[in-house]
Parts: C-alpha cells; sequence; structure tokens
C-alpha cells in the first residue's frame, strides 16, 4: 500500500521529509490497507502540544460497526519532541510549509511521509509540464523506430 499526495509534489519543492507514525483506530488502519484514504485539502499543523494531521479523509471501512465515523477527523502525528522542536524551527526561519506527501505500511505499521515544502511559481510548473510531454514525445519517437 502506498497512497501519494501528487498534488503536493506538483505544487510544492520539497526541502525535506519526515516520516511520522499516525494515530488510528483499527478500522482506520483496515479501510487505508484497502486504499481508502485520500490526501485532497489534507495539511500539518503544528501546536504546542504536538504535529496534528487535518483533512486526510480516511472512508469507513466496510465491516465497521461505528455508526458516528468521521472520516476527515483530525489525528494525531506520532514525532519526537525534538523533531517538532526542528520543523518549527526551520519553518519560521526559512517561511516555509508543512504538507503530507505519502502513506505508506512499514511492516504492521502504517507511516506517513511529511515534508517541508516550498510552493512553486506558474512558470516553473509550465516548466515541468513541457518537460514531462517533450520527454513523453522523445519516448514514443524512440519505441517506434526500433
Amino acid at each position: 500500500m502506498n497512497i501519494q499526495n501528487k498534488k503536493a509534489y506538483f505544487d510544492y519543492e520539497i526541502i525535506e521529509s519526515f516520516e511520522a507514525g499516525l494515530e488510528l483506530t483499527g478500522a482506520e488502519v483496515k479501510s487505508i490497507r484497502s486504499g481508502g484514504a485520500n490526501f485532497a485539502g489534507a495539511r500539518v499543523l503544528l501546536q504546542a502540544n504536538g504535529a496534528y494531521l487535518i483533512g486526510l479523509n480516511i472512508q469507513k471501512y466496510k465491516f465497521s460497526s461505528l455508526p458516528d465515523y468521521d472520516p476527515a477527523r483530525t489525528r494525531k502525528l506520532l514525532l519526537h519532541k525534538t523533531e517538532i522542536v526542528a520543523i518549527q524551527t526551520k519553518m519560521r526561519s526559512a517561511g516555509l510549509t508543512l504538507v503530507p506527501l505519502k502513506l505508506y505500511n512499514k511492516g504492521s505499521l502504517v507511516k506517513i511521509e511529511i515534508a517541508l515544502v516550498r510552493g512553486k511559481k506558474k512558470f516553473e510548473k509550465r516548466e515541468l509540464i513541457k518537460k514531462r510531454v517533450s520527454n513523453l514525445s522523445l519516448a514514443r519517437r524512440l519505441k517506434t523506430n526500433r
């Protein structure tokens, strides 16, 4: 299982990434393993008592018996205090943002990769699209010439 936030890779320049655990219920873990997570609108907030993931939409597990399940609830990130302090100082000094990138399994655990990012300008995004298109057309030409 590997769920990626593709929009974040397109909209932001990734400076540094961190691995964190997530505080989840059993039904949420099963739902994530079956591919029921969506990063649309997800973000990370750092507060005095820890880091929190807001807006990650995890669908209700189809065999779950919880009647009042909130798919977009706030979930705590499991980070060491030293990591949180380091992230906060880098965010303040360089004007960076913290966004979630990937959700994946590490053994039996569900981990999330978060990253310090800087927003890309429009012209950088356009260059990336042009580069992709030219690489794709080059690959097509090479494939047809074989």
